[in-house]
């Protein structure tokens, strides 16, 4: 298929996929599930334990294999970023007004989670909650979010690679996979498990370049037999890894640092979502689903975010009530335990729901004029990926909260332009301004 024909495909399909939003609102939520499930709180004569529960245990291993959907995220991230810049450009936008959008997009609703848990570790120490716990909360906290900088890099530097695909789509992907399978080659060689944290730009990006391929028809292309067999194989080798000894075959283990497994678990959840497609589109407007899809979709930053103050509130309420009742709280993967993980996960949903619904208005906010300055989008991103590694880094502290929370704020600032915030997206040609800022917005 020639790439005229396909850039008319995608116009063509200009409408969004509910099939594909459907998808990645069950990703979201598949997300906020594990989450939940790795919390163990257990109250000893030393006090509260906050620890993974599911460190160490049997059960992380065959449920990695169900909720392991950080690939299938990246991959229908590339779709709906490809797919949009396509359009947006083709009503007159630019590359840059699509990376500014990302970035208002993506760092907006963060500095108000993190100022918020900053504020609220600061509580904490104020009134006499152990240092060491408010660490562990600190900590806590901050792990989920590599997501936010690995993504906001990927879609920061999407335009590049959509550009590199239109010209070369197989020595692109190809390049990208070959330097993740050399850094893991390295990892093993030398021991050295740090080195493996390179795969968080190589990995994911090559992930979101297969999504480039799911956008512009070549995956749907291919007859099912072929999908099909591109499936199973992927299956297969990632089996042969495990069996081998060369990853873990918990696939929550191949993310932190992330391993070249998981481009196989990419490309055997995008070739199930592509044979499943059709199915997907006529199932997600069924009347449930489309509440369901319509409620995550332009809330799934702010679901995300505020998921873990969440969790990490609820473990301490429940620490506290045992503390305060004498009640002995389960013991993390007994049976008790199990017992009480769906009041556990519907508590979980409803608050972070209803904090969804509260502060969703934050994520959808119109960003105002994009800064037409490739100097300036590249040091907002620079400054906005640096806000998120320090807190990985170093840790969640009221000091690094803040200094997280200045430098997203000045990362902002540098993607708008210098003379102020207009409410209007400079326009290419009448009437192109407010569609290419939808289109660039709205996935």
């Amino acid at each position: 298929m020639a790439i005229a024909e396909l850039r008319s495909t995608i116009t063509a399909t200009a409408a969004r996929d509910t099939g594909i939003d459907f998808v990645r609102a069950l990703c979201v939520l598949g997300v906020v599930v594990l989450h939940s499930l790795m919390v163990g709180v257990t109250v000893t004569d030393t006090g509260p334990l906050f620890a993974n529960a599911s460190d160490g245990s049997w059960w992380i291993t065959p449920l990695s294999w169900v909720l392991q959907v950080m690939p299938l995220f990246f991959v229908i991230g590339g779709f709906a970023g490809y797919t949009s810049l396509l359009r947006a450009q083709q009503r007159g936008g630019t590359a840059r007004e699509f990376v500014a959008a990302r970035i208002h997009r993506l760092v907006l609703p963060a500095v108000v989670t993190i100022g918020v848990v900053g504020v609220a570790l600061t509580v904490l120490l104020a009134n006499g909650v152990p240092a060491d716990l408010v660490a562990t909360a600190g900590y806590r906290y901050g792990q989920p979010l590599w997501f936010l900088g690995v993504f906001l890099l990927c879609q920061v530097l999407l335009p590049l690679f959509a550009a590199a695909h239109r010209r070369a789509p197989w020595i692109t992907i190809g390049l990208l996979v070959a330097a993740a399978v050399a850094v893991d080659a390295v990892r093993d060689a030398t021991g050295i498990d740090g080195v493996g944290f390179v795969n968080l730009a190589f990995v994911w990006l090559a992930l979101q370049q297969l999504g480039f391929f799911f956008a512009d028809g070549r995956i749907d292309s291919l007859t099912r037999r072929t999908r099909t067999v591109i499936g199973v194989a992927a299956v297969a080798a990632l089996v042969a890894t495990f069996v081998t000894g060369v990853y873990s075959p918990d696939l929550i283990a191949n993310i932190n640092p992330p391993t070249t497994s998981l481009l196989l678990v990419g490309v055997a959840h995008t070739m199930v979502l592509s044979l499943m497609r059709d199915r997907l589109a006529a199932w997600s407007t069924r009347p449930l689903p489309t509440r369901f899809r319509t409620f995550v979709t332009p809330r799934a930053m702010t679901i995300y975010l505020w998921h873990m103050p969440v969790l990490l509130a609820m473990a301490g309420a429940s620490a506290v009530f045992s503390l305060t009742t004498g009640m002995a709280l389960p013991t993390p993967s007994s049976f008790e335990w199990w017992m009480t993980r769906p009041l556990w996960l519907v508590t979980v949903v409803a608050l972070t729901a209803g904090l969804a619904l509260l502060l969703a208005g934050i994520e959808a906010r119109r960003i105002p004029t994009p800064t037409r300055s490739a100097k300036r989008l590249f040091a907002a991103s620079a400054i906005g990926t640096l806000a998120i590694v320090g807190l990985l880094v170093v840790g969640t502290t009221p000091m690094t909260a803040m200094i997280a929370v200045a430098l997203l704020i000045t990362s902002l600032r540098l993607s708008r332009p210098r003379h102020g915030l207009s409410a209007a997206w400079p326009s290419r040609r009448p009437g192109s301004d407010a569609t290419s800022a939808r289109a660039m917005q709205n996935t």
